[in-house]
């Protein structure tokens, strides 16, 4: 379907919650995308961009680092997916919250499953017109068993992206933290 030039342009932003144990914020790659989209794309033009925010939530695989104990009743599995749940929400209120201040529309949505995937399963589903991802700047041995979310949307989705890449200041001390 032919979109109309007065419609705005939707900007997908893919973000994630910072992997620092026990900082349930937004990553630093995530804040960077999404100040860069802000202040280089939409600048002053709130009417002409939609953001579309995605989280891509992956299982927390150390979830019963949490735990006093190694047995897990049906109530531990119950309270660590309201505990994902809440840290989605949460992390997603945070964009949400930054697009109103800055007065552009966004939409925000949660996605369970490995990030590559989703995200490239939602481009394929929304059509937007440009996605926009961080990049922690792992280098080639981290990239190697880690891999990238970045690099593989760039040769797997069916729009154009932008890879934004932290700010030397920014780069904590593990390249794995975000």
């Amino acid at each position: 379907m032919a979109r109309e030039s007065a419609e705005a342009t939707r900007i997908m932003v893919a973000v994630n919650q910072s992997s620092i144990k026990g900082y349930p914020h937004a990553s630093i790659s995530s804040r960077t995308a999404f100040e860069w989209a802000v202040t280089k794309l939409v600048r002053s033009n709130v009417t002409g961009f939609r953001l579309l925010f995605v989280h891509a939530q992956v299982p927390d695989e150390d979830a019963f680092d949490d735990m006093d104990s190694i047995y897990a009743s049906p109530e531990d599995f119950k309270n660590m997916k309201e505990r994902d749940k809440i840290r989605g929400l949460h992390l997603l209120e945070y964009f949400v919250e930054r697009s109103h201040q800055y007065g552009i529309p966004c939409e925000a949505w949660i996605r369970k499953g490995d990030p590559k995937e989703v995200i490239c399963n939602e481009v394929k589903n929304v059509h937007p017109d440009l996605l926009v991802v961080g990049s922690r700047g792992l280098g080639p041995f981290q990239r190697v068993f880690v891999g990238t979310v970045s690099e593989f949307c760039v040769k797997h989705v069916e729009c154009p992206v932008i890879t934004i890449k932290r700010r030397p200041d920014e780069i904590p001390r593990d390249p794995i933290d975000d």
